[in-house]
């Protein structure tokens, strides 16, 4: 099972973040625990100066902006 953290405010972007990594895990079989993070003190520790930040079992892959489909993919086959 893959950890993975979404770093962001709760907008429009994280919560799509949070689909995309939901739908992927889905079509590759990948269960996952997905936890938010909304806490500006631990998005900051956490390295994440642009948000949405993704994390996959405690590294970070992903800040700012959508990330890539094909990616995220990666990201949880890994």
């Amino acid at each position: 099972m893959k950890t993975v953290k979404i770093y962001g405010p709760g907008c429009k972007r994280c919560e799509a973040t949070e689909a995309m990594i939901r739908d992927a895990a889905a079509r590759l079989g990948v269960k996952v625990t997905v936890e938010k993070i909304s806490d500006a003190k631990s998005i900051a520790m956490a390295g994440v100066m642009s948000t949405p930040g993704v994390s996959v079992d405690g590294k970070l892959v992903h800040a700012g902006g959508l990330p890539d489909a094909a990616k995220l993919e990666t990201w949880l086959s890994a």
